[in-house]
């Protein structure tokens, strides 16, 4: 089996994995410590607002979820709906393309997405 077809098989089980541990989401959020960053420094850090996104998202509330954090909403969305390819891509035969044949445009895209979240974090005062 070819290493795209792996992993494509690993994403989409990664996918169904957090997908099945959604309704533990709330119950382990309590006992995850404070946001480092944002109590050494004052402002929040690019993640923040994450974990409040992740169980609104297990409790099926996409708005609360989107504005607790707007970029690990749509992360967590792509990254199902992206294992339910992945996965349906690898079974079928053809596998995916190494993140580092992805187009510079591409991946300075990415990085100015982040930084962009991050600013409407900090403006927000998350």
């Amino acid at each position: 089996m070819s290493a795209g077809r792996q992993t494509g098989l690993l994403w989409a089980a990664a996918a169904l994995a957090l997908v099945l541990a959604a309704p533990l989401a709330a119950a382990l959020a309590p006992g995850l410590p404070e946001c480092f960053f944002k109590s050494t420094f004052g402002v929040p850090c690019p993640t923040c607002g994450g974990t409040r996104a992740v169980v609104a998202l297990a409790q099926l509330h996409g708005a609360l979820a989107f504005r607790s954090n707007p970029l690990v909403t749509l992360g967590l969305i792509s990254f199902v709906l992206g294992g339910l390819v992945a996965g349906s891509l690898a079974v079928l035969g053809r596998g995916l393309r190494e993140p580092a044949r992805y187009p510079v445009w591409l991946r300075v895209s990415l990085v100015c997405v982040i930084a962009a979240n991050w600013a409407w974090l900090v403006a927000d005062g998350r």
